[in-house]
């Protein structure tokens, strides 16, 4: 992998691989997330996803859809704690369109009232649907627990008795205090010269007048450990068991992605796969999760079974667990380990697309790209020692909280 970094005037920082694939992908990225909105702005940055389609100055939302559309190119967005995208994908010769399109959205966007009325309800039956899917809204529910009270732990979707509250004018103000020009990536993957992608990139983004941040993210409030039920009316019994991690600048979070990926990771040979669903068939899904974040991340097993099942599975987690605290992995394990890992990372990198958004990504928080070969030898230098001392820091029982969704029939 190589790419090639520029920053114009402003502040706002390019990346660009050049790639031989007929698509291209652009994304930009914004380092602004749930995590920035106030008490009275909860789910602010995803509904601002959302309006963002709605109509720029000089165009309609119909003309912004159909803008790629109409080519055969694709573009979305997304939202995250701690960040924002707008991304597209198009064929090469789509290039400048798709570049200036974006740029239109991101800083010529108008926000029509009637348009921001009518995406209310639109969101109104995204968190409707969220609801539904207790599979997925337990991992957030149980951010929300082990960051009680702060930030960090709301849902991305918000509110609704916030978001119906909403106004253009607070969609302005939000955009002024958290989109600021030193916190913009516009990534790129595609069949252009840097050169081209630099002279793109300031006719039109290098006009933005500059800003830059100067309010500090709240930190986060010492960790503790909670144990919360729910009962619901649910198929099964979904169950999170987990507590804080090592954050995006801490050496150990490539220790501890390995240890991941071991336990309860991708592959079905993981360890939580084979011995607690092959072995006993007590459960369809379980896996072990670990996501760092810019100060703090999180590590989490999740299972869903019968209620008869629930403590049996919950044993038989700790029981991996400790494995994994008390018994060093042999050479050959740890090897098989690493492999699995790096093959996992270079199908991953396959991808244009994902590559795209992870160089973005990581130019935003490091402000900087390990290539793949970096990545592999950081995971190279992991030993079976570094592993059980990560293993006994993170899978400490007493550190762990609890989130259950029990079924109630």
């Amino acid at each position: 992998m190589s790419f090639e970094t520029h920053t114009l005037s402003n502040g706002i920082r390019l990346i660009h691989n050049k790639s031989y694939s007929p698509i291209s992908h652009i994304g930009i990225l914004i380092n602004t997330g749930t995590r920035d909105e106030n008490e009275n702005e909860q789910g602010m940055a995803h509904f601002i996803e959302h309006v963002i389609f709605k109509g720029t100055k000089k165009r309609k939302a119909f003309h912004i859809l159909n803008s790629l559309d109409n080519v055969g190119g694709d573009i979305n967005a997304y939202t995250t704690k701690e960040e924002t995208c707008i991304f597209a994908s198009f064929l090469n010769q789509y290039y400048p369109r798709a570049l200036e399109l974006l740029y239109d959205i991101c800083f010529n966007s108008v926000f029509p009232e009637k348009e921001i009325e009518k995406e209310k309800d639109v969101i109104y039956d995204e968190i409707n649907q969220y609801k539904d899917s207790p599979s997925e809204l337990i991992f957030d529910e149980f951010e929300n627990l082990i960051f009680d009270g702060h930030p960090m732990g709301r849902n991305i979707l918000g509110a609704k008795q916030t978001i119906k509250k909403f106004k253009r004018s607070d969609i302005i103000r939000f955009l002024s205090n958290n989109y600021h020009t030193d916190q913009i990536v516009i990534s790129s993957v595609g069949n252009i010269e840097m050169t081209k992608f630099i002279k793109l990139a300031e006719k039109y983004f290098a006009t933005v007048d500059p800003s830059f941040r100067k309010n500090k993210r709240l930190p986060l409030n010492n960790y503790i450990p909670k144990i919360k039920i729910q009962k619901r009316n649910n198929h099964q019994s979904h169950t999170i068991i987990g507590t804080t991690a090592y954050n995006f600048n801490e050496d150990a979070r490539t220790s501890l992605a390995l240890l991941n990926n071991i336990l309860g990771g991708p592959g079905l040979n993981c360890r939580l796969s084979m011995n607690i669903r092959e072995k006993f068939g007590f459960c369809y899904s379980i896996d072990s999760n670990y996501m760092p974040y810019s100060d703090t991340g999180v590590f989490n097993i999740y299972y869903a079974t019968d209620n008869n099942h629930v403590e049996k599975v919950k044993k038989l987690i700790y029981k991996e667990l400790d494995k994994l605290k008390n018994v060093k992995l042999g050479t050959l394990q740890l090897l098989r380990a690493k492999n699995q890992l790096k093959g996992q990372m270079a199908i991953a990198n396959e991808s244009k697309l994902s590559e795209m958004l992870s160089i973005g990504k990581s130019l935003l928080v490091y402000n900087m790209v390990d290539t793949i070969e970096d990545v592999y030898k950081k995971i190279d230098c992991i030993t079976s020692d570094t592993l059980l001392e990560v293993a006994n820091d993170i899978f400490d029982e007493n550190k762990f909280s609890i989130l259950m969704f029990k079924n109630n029939k």
